[in-house]
């Protein structure tokens, strides 16, 4: 029977257990999960609601001050609380469920490090984004 040299099984042992303790850290990111799927294969699954461009109707203009994002109640309050770690240009080409705005937020405030706002705050921007970019409407 052939050995193996202490050394090496002790070197392979290490690397396989370091290995998993890597993949067991890793997280998923949503976003970029989210990223080059086709929208409409399955629109009840919100991993495949996001839209690659908005279709030309819904292309207007936004408020130019608020980084092209629509008028409205919540517009001024997404835009600040947004613009902290991305573009609005990220916001306006989501086209995913309600229920995909809140595991976005968590995932947002868990993973990423978002200051999470006052409580009246988060409902006013999270109905701002349905309202505004959800796939349900």
């Amino acid at each position: 029977m052939h050995m193996i040299p202490k050394t090496v099984a002790t070197a392979v042992v290490a690397l396989a257990l370091g290995s998993g303790l890597a993949v067991a850290e890793t997280r998923l990111d949503p976003m970029a999960a989210l990223a080059g799927r086709p929208a409409g294969s399955d629109p009840l699954d919100p991993m495949t609601a996001l839209r690659a461009r908005a279709d030309t109707a819904e292309t207007a203009e936004g408020n130019a001050e608020l980084g092209g994002l629509p008028d409205g109640e919540g517009a001024e309050d997404t835009y600040y609380q947004c613009v902290a770690c991305h573009s609005t240009e990220i916001i306006k080409q989501q086209r995913v469920t309600d229920h995909r705005w809140d595991e976005l937020w968590t995932w947002m405030v868990e993973a990423q490090g978002m200051v999470e706002p006052e409580p009246d705050t988060k409902a006013l921007i999270l109905t701002y984004l349905k309202r505004n970019f959800s796939s349900e409407r």
